[in-house]
């Protein structure tokens, strides 16, 4: 490769989930560290970092097609971009990669994405660079301090997974599990208020597998996180994701009864209906004990909107075994839900497990178990008609004089008036549709 100019802008394009998306604007303020600006939205950055996910089936053929569209897009423009990918397909097959695409400068893995500014300047000079290393904790220490970046925050707290569900790769790709220090977490949360945040979103792999000390030396769970996080003044809402149903504790589910900072929604993947498929994906809980937990949640704080995640088709599921999910869809009446049809990665026990399930039975039973969760949330959304709530402003709608926010059991709320981003705006829900509610603005509770 030939010595380049250094980069003037960038553009972090991030896949899949809410850490990635945390990863990114990370990296984005590692970048400006360096003086390099985002790319004015409809032109060509000199810097594109493809922060991948490693999840789904063919995602790292979907890098691959990336990649093609931004050599293209340098030809028709007549400068090449430096091109990096991040993330877990980094992680998982960076030599691979290196080896199909020679476009791509530079590949990092989700642990060591700190390590960007030194990696760009081998770049510069006509080296490749790849760093897959896992130092989580170096990292954090060695990242940028948090700048604005709008009312809502996202804080990873723990990272990597011990779990080793058969069907996944995440403790391949983010290593084990690994919980930042407790006063390095209250710091950050501090400066993300300061520079505008009013609700902060806590993040891990398994978020509520955190533990630490606390600042007189106690040892802490996730729920004594967030009742010191509670106290920060100009913090309005806490939230956190995604969890392991466990690693629950007590205090954990009392503190949604306890800490009025803490909003009303718990995102708790169960993945299936069915003991046996339960099993077979090294879930480590049953139907039962999963369905003992929701009980728990809905003692403590009874309004609570509940989450999941489904995987259909997992090998060796039978008509009788999905009907389980179906039930348990029925059962805890989710607010919301992720379904997938279950995808085999390289390198998972389950992947070479007999009884894989062909792909229009999978497809079918995704629909039906859609058409269900679709029926659930509209109901919960039909029964939020009435109530009056508090929404965070973030963002205009497509009309003007419209705004869009959160409601405290993260509904989709939209209302019109003249309004600022971050505002706290008292709203009675007037009306509900499948994906989102329509509000009546009561009063503004803060600006």
């Amino acid at each position: 490769m030939k010595p380049s100019a250094p980069p003037q802008t960038y553009r972090v394009k991030s896949f899949g989930c809410q850490m990635n998306v945390y990863d990114g604007e990370r990296m984005a303020e590692l970048l400006a560290e360096q003086g390099i600006a985002p790319a004015p939205e409809g032109e060509e950055a000199d810097l594109v970092i493809l922060n991948t996910c490693h999840i789904r089936e063919k995602a790292a053929e979907k890098v691959y097609s990336d990649i093609g569209r931004l050599v293209k897009a340098g030809e028709e423009a007549g400068k090449a971009p430096l091109i990096a990918v991040a993330g877990c397909v980094a992680q998982a097959e960076g030599e691979e990669i290196m080896a199909r695409a020679p476009a791509v400068s530079i590949v990092v893995g989700p642990q060591a994405y700190h390590r960007l500014p030194e990696m760009l300047d081998k770049a510069q000079q006509g080296e490749r660079a790849t760093d897959t290393d896992m130092p989580a904790i170096a990292k954090f220490d060695a990242l940028p301090q948090r700048k604005k970046r709008g009312p809502s925050a996202f804080l990873t707290v723990q990272e990597g997974c011990d779990k080793f569900c058969t069907y996944c790769v995440v403790p391949y790709t983010r290593g084990a599990e690994i919980s930042r220090p407790f006063s390095h977490l209250v710091d950050e949360a501090h400066k993300l208020v300061e520079a505008g945040a009013k609700e902060i979103t806590l993040l891990g792999q398994n978020v509520n597998a955190w533990r630490g000390e606390d600042a007189k030396g106690r040892r802490a769970g996730l729920g004594g996180l967030i009742r010191t996080l509670a106290g920060i003044d100009g913090l309005e809402r806490i939230r956190y994701t995604t969890s392991h149903p466990n690693d629950m504790d007590e205090d954990l589910i009392a503190a949604h009864g306890e800490v009025a900072k803490l909003m009303p929604y718990l995102h708790l993947p169960v993945q299936a209906g069915n003991d046996r498929i339960l099993k077979a994906m090294n879930r480590q809980h049953t139907a039962d004990s999963y369905l003992k937990l929701i009980e728990k949640f809905r003692a403590a704080r009874p309004d609570i909107a509940l989450s999941g995640d489904f995987i259909v088709g997992f090998p060796g599921e039978t008509e009788a075994e999905f009907a389980d999910t179906l039930s348990i869809v029925d059962e805890v009446r989710y607010a919301a839900c992720f379904s997938f049809k279950y995808s085999p990665r390289p390198g998972t026990p389950a992947a070479t497990m007999d009884g894989q399930i062909a792909p229009e039975i999978m497809d079918e039973r995704l629909q039906r178990l859609q058409s269900r969760i679709a029926h659930h949330q509209m109901a919960f959304n039909a029964a939020s008609v009435g109530k009056t709530c508090t929404v965070l402003v973030e963002r205009k709608g497509k009309h003007p004089g419209q705004w869009l926010g959160k409601s405290p059991w993260l509904q989709s709320v939209w209302f019109e008036g003249d309004y600022q981003i971050g505002d706290m705006i008292e709203v009675e829900l007037a009306e509900a549709g499948p994906n989102s509610l329509r509000g009546i603005v009561r009063q503004t509770v803060t600006v």
